[in-house]
Formats: C-alpha cells, structure tokens, sequence
C-alpha cells in the first residue's frame, strides 16, 4: 500500500489543469489491462512538491506498487514482507544505490533527489522489478485503471506532455494550455513489440553465474 503524508505545493493554481486519457494497445490489437502502471507528466519550470516518505513493499517477490511517481527529495520506504531475504537495489545514474541484505520485518530506505526514471531490482531474485519516476516539479500524475488522468495547476502556456509506460516506453505530446485549462487529450502507445528481458544484477552479470551467494 503506497503511504504518502501531506504535500506542500507552493503556488498551485487550483483552476487549470490537463486532463485526458493514454492508450496502451498490446499484441494483437488488445488494449493493455495495466494503464495505472503509467505516469503521466508535464515537463517545464513548474512549482515544486515539498519530498515526503512513501513505501513501496516487498511482497512475494514483488514491488507494491511496482510503479510510484515521486517528487524529488523524496524518500521511499522499502518494507521487507517476506519470510526470506531481499537485496534492494538500482544501477540508474545519478540515482543508484544499494540497500544490502535484509530480512523480513526490516525496512531499508533511499532519498531520491534527481529526477529520472528509476529501475529498482532485487540482486536475490531475477524476475522482482519496480520503477520510480522521480518528478522535478508539481505537474504529474499515474493514470486511473481505464486510463484516465488529471494534472492540476498547468498555468497557461506551451508545453510537452509525456506519459512514459513499461512496456511501451515512452510517448510525448505538445500542448497548449489555455487559461481555462486543458481536456481530452489523448495519447496512444504501442506496446504490441514488448519482449521480456531479465535485468543484469548489481554486479552488471547475468543470475545463477556465480555472482552473489547471497539466498533465501
């Protein structure tokens, strides 16, 4: 369960916003189930969110949630759920780290402070991945389950909008924002090509060569 305490938005017009809708299309024409696995974002000098604390659990062999989107400073709770140990880690530059082993009932953190989309692995269990997307400013957002979203306090102005998706990469827009706002936008992604391929562990080896002793 993703905690999150208060933020402190400075200077947040309460009016404007964008707000629309992504379309992820799978193989054979079929629309993605897993669109609340995005995020949606305006790039530009916007008004930024104060860091806060969120968790993001390890729970039979899984990240939950396996997608947050944070602003930047803040720092994410990795809570050990299982009976068995976990190395929590990420290679993505300039918000790498290693949190070391540890076992269930102990909680490791990390302060994100550079925006940047962050792959978070565990350097014990190939398959377990989780991404942090890591916002500099106020103007984000994860869609809803049927794609919907709302960004609030978009001033008037032109901007890019991206949504970026796991599967489907990344995707931008241009938009102009009038002073009322923006609505039914909507952008599309492809993810029809996806193919699964193991990550590397914190060593930069492939699993089971050797490359750590470390186990349940």
């Amino acid at each position: 369960m993703l905690a999150v305490t208060a933020l402190a938005v400075v200077g947040l017009p309460v009016a404007a916003q964008v707000s629309g809708r992504i379309q992820v299309t799978d193989a054979g024409g079929r629309p993605a189930q897993d669109l609340g696995n995005a995020v949606v974002y305006v790039e530009g000098r916007g008004p930024r969110v104060t860091g806060t604390r969120v968790d993001m659990s390890l729970d039979a062999r899984q990240f939950r949630p396996r997608v947050i989107v944070v602003p930047a400073g803040t720092t994410v709770n990795f809570p050990n759920q299982d009976p068995f140990n976990h190395n929590v880690f990420s290679l993505a530059e300039p918000n790498s780290f290693d949190l070391g082993l540890y076992g269930r009932g102990e909680t490791h953190d990390h302060r994100f402070t550079r925006a940047g989309l962050v792959r978070v692995y565990c350097n014990i269990h190939p398959r377990m991945s989780g991404f942090i997307v890591v916002r500099d400013n106020a103007w984000y957002a994860q869609p809803g389950a049927d794609g919907s979203f709302t960004i609030a306090g978009v001033p008037a102005g032109q901007y890019t909008l991206k949504v970026w998706h796991e599967r489907a990469g990344e995707a931008s827009q241009a938009i102009t924002v009038p002073s009322g706002g923006l609505s039914e936008v909507t952008i599309a992604l492809d993810a029809s090509g996806f193919q699964y391929v193991q990550h590397k562990n914190k060593y930069g080896q492939d699993y089971g060569t050797g490359t750590t002793r470390e186990r349940y």
